[in-house]
């Protein structure tokens, strides 16, 4: 097995902590496999829990570029893989035509589909310069065809293109696979990964999460915070639960307003940065006097 490029998974642990990701022993674990293994890393959790996080904290501790896949439905290979300029290619043809140059069909249309023609797209792009961290977000936005598709090019590392051949990379990137598990993702894409699922923090590492982050945030006021979004997070009135992303929003809304402690009133003049349906942001301004007295 080869060593992973941050060491073993405390000296992960400690490298992502200093790009401001903080994570628990599993995680820093399965990330210390998928690098060492050369497997893909499959992250699932509610959204906001910090799966992208940790493929931008990966590039950012590892000095590679961080390619990033957003999945949508009804997205293609042409979208993730490669695509023609089309644009270039009839101002190409028309330069040709003009200068007499359109005698040879053959090598007319070899010089349509040349290099600098080619619109890279995010996979072919971490396939031709990894090292590099490609981050495929919300894979399960995507659909069947898709995910079979990707399952080929994670077996492989390479892609084939009709026109200039086939394309290996030289070292396979690191690839990290987002889902909020919106739908099951296929048995078969998930035995190639490494699988981890990405709960939400408790109150100690949520608190440290928040000072690594906003260190510019007084202690009094991230830790009043994150002890509301903890008692929110349990509730189960709300529609959408807080992740750790509102958790920051809210901190950062409260220290741009020149809060150091959370009151009231401007718990209530935020709260939008937590709650994004108004169903929740009518309950929980309607309990916040109680749990800031608690």
């Amino acid at each position: 097995m080869t060593r992973s490029p941050l060491g073993t998974p405390a000296e992960i642990a400690a490298r992502l902590g200093d790009h401001g990701y903080l994570t628990d022993e599993g995680l820093s674990t399965v990330t210390y496999l998928a690098l060492s293994m050369h497997r893909p890393l499959l992250l699932e959790g509610e959204p906001g829990t910090g799966k992208t996080a940790l493929a931008e904290a990966l590039a950012e501790s590892l000095g590679v570029p961080l390619i990033r896949l957003q999945c949508y439905e009804g997205i293609d290979a042409s979208q993730a893989l490669y695509d023609w300029d089309f644009t270039r290619q009839i101002l190409h043809l028309r330069t040709v035509e003009a200068t007499g140059q359109a005698a040879d069909p053959a090598a007319l249309e070899e010089s349509l589909f040349d290099e600098r023609f080619l619109l890279a797209r995010p996979i072919l792009r971490a396939l031709r310069e990894s090292p590099a961290v490609l981050l495929v977000d919300e894979i399960d936005r995507a659909d069947d065809e898709f995910e079979a598709f990707l399952l080929e090019v994670l077996s492989t590392h390479q892609v084939s293109i009709p026109e200039l051949g086939t394309i290996t990379a030289e070292m396979p990137p690191i690839v990290v696979l987002t889902s909020n598990r919106t739908r099951e993702l296929h048995d078969a894409l998930k035995r190639r990964c490494l699988y981890h699922w990405i709960d939400h923090p408790g109150l100690a590492r949520e608190t440290a999460i928040v000072r690594a982050r906003l260190p510019e945030v007084a202690e009094t006021l991230a830790e009043q915070v994150v002890t509301v979004i903890q008692r929110l997070r349990h509730s189960d009135e709300l529609l959408k639960p807080p992740g750790v992303a509102e958790t920051l929003d809210w901190a950062r809304a409260l220290h741009e307003l020149g809060n150091t402690e959370l009151d009231l009133e401007s718990a209530a003049a935020t709260i939008g940065a937590v709650c994004k349906y108004r169903e929740d942001l009518e309950r929980v301004r309607a309990t916040l006097d109680v749990m800031l007295s608690a």
